[in-house]
């Protein structure tokens, strides 16, 4: 909403601009001599703006700033140091400055993260995710972007859909620049094919759960009591079962919001018939033999499974055969693509507010999101030793080596970085059609601040461990467990956690309305000025010309 009405503003201004031109052109010679004058003095002005860029990436003894990202991966190689000279001769050359990447510990990142933030320790761009964003963002740790983000990245600001600064919103202010990737959740399903063609399943006309079963009980069946058409583990337990609630980034799956409840009315998800039937669907299942009957103690997924579900995109379905062992699944989508703060959250970089190069880090993140060989370099590694391109345009990669540490999803966008030879080049299009048909959560931008109930979201949390693994394979009855479960969530706090959920979302979006109305009443004045200018200076026009 903000960059459309930007460019109304804009827009209003050039047709202003544009009418004043053509006004004056029917004027003296004089005019002509004027323009060209302002012409050379803006291009001088061009210049000296572009001389002062590179300027300001200066330190004040004429050194090339050095910017601190921290970032999460994998252990370091010993040359991971050359490899960053080598980015960094890259950014010196393209934006005037240098990178020193720091990377944390898939396990230690979290804590890691807070000891930086926490101690005031000094760093320029930071990784974060929905774990720490917004409580990162309320300390006052971050930078908002709003103001810089057009002048300093102009070309990502226009790239990345609105909807994602939408997700990163709080309070008006954007604290950090989302990656533009597999943004938006989208639901597959996928059956092994050699069922597929043997029963002769119509599997993309399967969309509910109810479906799913009686395409479970035909392989059941025809195979006997020894096969179980769906394998779930205590790892693996029916995923994306509460896609249709926004969970407001609290983690804690019992409590949410329709996504498309036009009221965002916070609800105890286990109180739902659509949630109560599906958990009816899943006992069933596991009671029927159509769910492995140890599902709730079994740790690892074994190989071949008949069918599984997940996240992912079309092409995914290459990495899901091969991690199962089977020759080929057809996968399926099974629900409309949907925007969540949660979804946007996943991978986002921010700017600290101690930042000496906060111009600059824009333009670092500028960089990645719309430079194609520095993404690459991030994503990648060092050509000709991490990898090397296996086509002339250079847009798949094959690689030599197997320890590049930094993990491209914490980067920036995916739609401009090489795919790689055993993945499918079109993915980044299927992702791309993916997020471009995505629905908003009525909730997208909200984050709940959880402090003033965080004691009573760890004990809900607690019960719901307690329950969560035997509700998710079938194991349990729910006409027992869930009123159980309920009953034990409102006594550990849950009443309070959806209360302070539903204050937090009233004063959330009464803030945003008035802000909206405010932008827009703004850009109302500004257009009605301009139209009341244009026709002033045109009346004034034509009386002069007249008298002349």
């Amino acid at each position: 909403m903000k960059k459309k009405m930007v460019k109304k503003m804009l827009a209003a201004g050039l047709s202003l601009s544009m009418c004043v031109g053509m006004l004056a052109g029917c004027g003296s010679q004089t005019t002509t001599t004027e323009s060209t004058t302002t012409a050379e003095t803006g291009s001088a002005a061009a210049t000296t703006e572009a001389e002062s860029e590179q300027a300001s990436a200066e330190t004040t003894d004429g050194e090339v700033p050095t910017l601190i990202w921290w970032t999460v991966g994998q252990t370091t190689p010993t040359d991971f140091e050359d490899s960053v000279e080598k980015i960094s001769d890259y950014t010196e050359e393209k934006i005037g400055v240098r990178l020193d990447i720091k990377v944390a510990g898939y396990g230690d990142w979290g804590t890691k993260m807070n000891t930086i933030v926490n101690s005031g320790e000094y760093f320029d761009i930071m990784f974060m995710d929905h774990s720490n964003y917004t409580k990162f963002a309320t300390l006052g740790a971050l930078e908002p972007l709003n103001d810089l983000l057009p002048a300093n990245a102009a070309e990502m600001y226009e790239f990345i859909p609105q909807e994602l600064w939408d997700g990163v919103t709080i309070n008006g202010n954007i604290y950090a620049v989302p990656s533009y990737k597999d943004s938006a959740v989208t639901q597959f399903w996928w059956l092994d094919d050699t069922y597929v063609q043997k029963y002769d399943i119509d599997y993309e006309s399967v969309t509910t759960m109810d479906q799913l079963g009686d395409v479970f009980r035909t392989i059941k069946e025809g195979e006997g009591s020894s096969v179980y058409p769906c394998v779930l583990t205590q790892g693996t337990t029916w995923n994306g079962f509460f896609n249709a609630y926004d969970a407001l980034t609290v983690g804690l799956p019992p409590m949410g919001v329709k996504l498309d409840d036009p009221e965002r009315k916070v609800v105890c998800t286990l109180e739902q018939e659509d949630i109560l039937h599906n958990l009816e669907l899943l006992h069933e299942w596991y009671t029927e033999g159509l769910i492995n009957p140890d599902a709730n103690v079994m740790t690892e997924s074994p190989k071949g499974n008949i069918f599984g579900n997940g996240q992912g995109w079309p092409s995914a379905v290459s990495s899901w055969q091969i991690s199962a062992g089977v020759e080929k699944y057809d996968a399926w989508q099974v629900a409309e693509p949907f925007y969540t703060t949660d979804s946007i959250l996943g991978s986002l970089n921010g700017v600290s507010v101690n930042s000496k190069y906060k111009e600059e880090a824009l333009k670092v993140l500028n960089l990645i999101n719309t430079d194609h060989t520095f993404r690459d370099m991030m994503a990648y590694g060092i050509e000709g030793d991490h990898f090397t391109y296996a086509n002339e345009e250079k847009t798949i990669v094959t690689r030599t080596r197997d320890d590049w540490p930094l993990g491209a999803y914490t980067q920036g966008t995916f739609f401009i970085m090489s795919t790689t030879d055993d993945s499918d080049p079109n993915q980044w299009d299927e992702i791309k059609a993916q997020n471009e048909s995505a629905i908003s959560s009525s909730c997208l931008g909200f984050a709940m601040n959880i402090e003033p109930v965080q004691n009573e979201v760890a004990n809900c949390l607690t019960v719901w461990e307690k329950y969560r693994i035997d509700m998710l394979t079938g194991a349990s009855d729910p006409a027992v467990v869930v009123p159980e479960c309920v009953e034990e969530l409102k006594a550990a706090g849950l009443d309070t956690v959806m209360a302070e959920a539903q204050k937090q979302i009233d004063e959330y979006f009464a803030n945003a309305d008035t802000a909206a109305e405010t932008t827009a009443e703004t850009t109302e004045t500004v257009a009605e000025t301009a139209t009341e200018t244009v026709a002033e200076t045109t009346t004034e026009t034509a009386t002069e010309t007249a008298a002349e």
